[in-house]
Formats: C-alpha cells, structure tokens, sequence
C-alpha cells in the first residue's frame, strides 16, 4: 500500500500505479479467494455479500490488496499529493502562518454571550475590492522591480502571493453561505417543477372529465333514438308473424278444398 501513497504534487497528476493491478486475472483470483472463505462446515461454497471490511481481515496477496476498498476516510485524505482536511470549519490564516489583511469577523462574548455593544459585520465586498485595488499596484511595482533590479523579485512575489490568499479566504468565507442558497434554489426548482405536474395533472383531469360528460351526453342521445327504432323492429315481427300464419290458413284451406 505503501506505492498507492506516492502521488506527483501537479494539477495533472498520473493516477497512482495501482491501477495495474486491477487485471482480469487478480479479479479472478479474488473470486475463488472469496469463494474458498465462504464455503460452510458441509464444505460447500455459500452465497455472501462481502463488506470492505470483511475482505480487509481476509489474507491476501499483496497484488490482490489495491482491489479492497480502503477505510472511509474520517479527517483527512489526500488528492494529487496535497492532504484535504474533512471539516467544514475554515481554519484562520493566523494558524497557517500567513499574515491576513483584513479584519476579523466579530465574534460573541464569553461563554456564547453577544457582546455587550453590537458590532457592524464584516463588510467582505469592502475588503475585496481593497485587495484586488492592491493586487494592481503591486503587480505595476512587480514590473517595475524586474525592469531594473530583477534579482529582487522575491519580496513582491511573496506580497502578490499574499494578497492572493487573503482574497481566496474572503471567498472561502462565503462558502457555507453559498451552499445554503444552492440548496435552497434546487428545492425552489424542485417544488416549482411539482407544482407544473400537478396543474398538468388537473389539466388533464378536466379534459377526461369534459370527454366522458360527452361521451355520456351523447349515448344517452343514441339511447333515446335506438328506444323507438327497437319498439319499430318488435312491431314489424308481429306483423310478419301474423302474416306467416294467415299464409299457412288459406293454405290448409286450399289444400282441404282439393282432397274433397
């Protein structure tokens, strides 16, 4: 594991040389490890979900160990080289060892008390702009240093390196303000696009229930003109029925008239 920890401190970093060994044939092999730890008292392999955690405690080879997912992290990890912390909580520049700039934030009396008089907050924007008005001045006296006396660079190279940090923090500070809002939008967005579903829903509704309202308006007219035509229909039957037997009488009486 010790070669997954070595990583180029550069924005374009090459990924860490475990990914070689994620190989058809060292997954394979993980496979029958795991099948031969699975297998009961009867011998026989058993169906198992393996955590990360179980896989950890199971011995293997040190090429099979890049392919078991590491420990959650719980303070700290590490991207390209550089170590990230995991709390949310901006660490002050005083602690890092650079000199800040501007103000610090108004902070509550002993014991989480407000302080007896009130404070005006922070004006962020206000310091900003001085930092950025700063970062001209010193950039034109950066020019100038390398026109005339370029071995003393250094200095305002680490001047321009502070102003830029001090501006960067500024912004840090708005960050728990901007994923408030963030959240705060994606749940407008969301609500407004369930409210667009139900008015399409009631909509739609409406049109169901106008259709089926002509629907029923218009069988009923076919009812009533079908009522008549039906009372026509059972009429003409009794009719042809009559005439049927009439028919068959006048022939009986044909044919006894010709037998006497």
């Amino acid at each position: 594991m010790a070669e997954a920890g070595r990583a180029i401190n550069t924005a374009f970093a090459p990924p860490p040389p475990l990914w070689k060994h994620f190989t058809p044939e060292n997954l394979q092999k993980l496979q029958r490890i795991k099948k031969e730890a699975s297998k009961g008292e009867d011998g026989k392999p058993q169906k198992k979900d393996w955590s990360a955690k179980e896989l950890r405690s199971l011995t293997l080879p040190p090429e099979l160990r890049f392919l078991v997912p590491p420990e959650i992290p719980s303070e700290q990890y590490s991207v390209f080289g550089e170590v990230q912390s995991l709390s949310t909580a901006l660490p002050p520049l005083e602690d890092q060892g650079i000199t800040q700039l501007y103000p610090s934030s108004p902070k509550p009396g002993a014991d989480g008390e407000p302080a007896s008089q009130p404070e005006q907050p922070l004006n962020h924007a206000y310091y900003l702009l001085k930092i950025s008005k700063s970062l001209l001045l010193n950039f034109l006296e950066f020019v100038g240093i390398l026109s005339e006396t370029p071995e003393q660079f250094e200095p305002k190279v680490e001047d321009i390196r502070n102003l830029f940090i001090n501006a960067h923090h500024l912004l840090n500070l708005y960050r728990p303000h901007q994923a408030r809002e963030s959240l705060i939008m994606m749940m407008e967005e969301q609500l407004s696009h369930t409210k667009e579903e139900i008015q399409q829903m009631d909509k739609l509704k409406e049109e169901l229930n106008a259709a089926l309202d002509q629907l029923a308006a218009e069988g009923a007219d076919v009812g009533s003109t079908i009522q008549p035509a039906i009372e026509d229909d059972e009429e003409a039957a009794k009719l042809n029925k009559q005439a049927t037997e009439d028919s068959r009488l006048l022939w009986d009486i044909i044919d006894g008239k010709a037998d006497s």
